[in-house]
């Protein structure tokens, strides 16, 4: 298994990573993860526990915390001992296409002659910069679609990422695999318990108990849509905005007396707080189906999210609020989410019908076992 970072790091791609493969050793197969670590950095080392072995890779990461790019640039000998790892696998699963390890673990697979599966995740992050945008573009066109053309197994986790990348009639053969979601876990609170277990729950975090309550989840970061998160936040004072998450932004410094920043929360905790909202707002961009938005839906919590995000699964979209969002115009893009909240909050919508289709079609172990039987027809192929 190849990621940028491994799992405490928090994102969303290394929580996919860590969760196919803990379903791999499940399954009975002796699983390596090799991703970057750097010393004293969170993501550097996964539990003593865990039932696979990490490879931590020595990366310099000089931008992370100044723009939230996590462009992290592998050591000589990080490579190397990439290189040996793959030599020695007999599949190697590999998350995104624009990151040097990536790149690098393609290059040493298809040398080796190892079956290789690629996950791709995202197409285009809409940064504010012009610049920025610029060179997402130039890497897409230079490296993403070379990598996707060169991948003898390719996967996407969102039909919309899919369409970006490989248009709406693509030549070549794909997987359209969505991230499981452990619905034990993740599940709405009983009916005639919710209201006194959701007082509890918000009690707990300090979070007020008579106003609507929208949670946000996921990294502090320009891409996860923090500036329109602000201005939404000063726009609807009535409502209030629980922030689970780290990252190089600080929501604290804002100002804002209905912001309310929780800090990494473990999974049950998580787990908790979709039960005890009232909506998911997430206006993030460049992403294909965030593991959040699933989560949301099979703990029965409405979502508002980009418009992209929310055809990740055309047979999800009916429940999920797809909104404009231009992270240039952060003031629009948050009248816009104001105004879908507004409905949302006024009229909350049945959530029954999207519990049971989160449940049905978002399973871990389904996940794992198509992109095993795919790598393996892949190979028979091309044998």
């Amino acid at each position: 298994m190849v990621s940028n970072f491994h799992e405490a790091h928090g994102g969303g791609i290394e929580r996919v990573a860590g969760q196919l493969c803990r379903v791999f050793a499940k399954a009975g197969h002796a699983v390596t993860w090799a991703a970057c670590a750097q010393a004293g950095a969170a993501g550097a080392n996964e539990p003593d526990k865990a039932p696979y072995r990490t490879l931590a890779l020595d990366c310099a990461n000089p931008l992370e915390r100044i723009n939230g790019l996590p462009l992290l640039l592998p050591s000589p000998r990080a490579l190397a001992r990439l290189r040996a790892e793959v030599r020695a696998a007999d599949l190697v699963v590999i998350h995104d296409s624009l990151y040097l390890t990536s790149i690098a673990a393609l290059i040493f697979a298809r040398r080796a002659h190892v079956p290789e599966v690629l996950i791709q995740h995202i197409s285009a992050i809409p940064f504010q910069s012009a610049a920025l945008r610029a060179l997402m573009r130039l890497a897409n066109t230079l490296v993403t679609r070379p990598m996707l053309r060169a991948a003898r197994t390719l996967v996407f986790i969102s039909a919309s990422v899919r369409e970006d990348l490989l248009g709406p009639r693509p030549a070549r053969q794909s997987q359209l695999l969505f991230n499981g979601v452990d619905t034990a876990l993740f599940h709405p609170f009983a009916p005639d318990e919710r209201a006194e277990r959701m007082a509890h729950v918000r009690a707990a975090h300090g979070l007020p108990g008579d106003r609507p309550l929208a949670l946000f989840a996921g990294r502090l970061v320009e891409k996860k849509g923090l500036p329109v998160l602000r201005a939404l936040a000063r726009l609807r004072p009535d409502v209030t905005f629980a922030l689970a998450g780290t990252g190089p932004l600080d929501p604290a410094q804002w100002g804002l007396a209905n912001v309310h920043p929780l800090g990494a929360l473990d999974r049950a905790t998580l787990a908790a707080l979709y039960r005890s909202a009232d909506a998911l707002v997430l206006p993030s961009v460049g992403e294909g189906f965030p593991l959040v938005v699933q989560e949301a839906m099979a703990s029965g919590l409405a979502v508002l999210c980009n418009e992209h995000s929310a055809r990740a699964d055309p047979d999800a979209a009916r429940w999920i609020h797809g909104i404009e969002i231009d992270p240039a115009e952060p003031e629009a893009s948050a009248r816009r989410c104001a105004q879908a909240l507004g409905v949302l909050l006024a009229d909350p919508p049945d959530t029954t019908a999207m519990v049971a289709h989160a449940r049905a079609a978002y399973d871990w172990e389904a996940m794992g076992a198509a992109i095993l039987e795919a790598a393996r027809q892949g190979t028979c192929q091309e044998n």
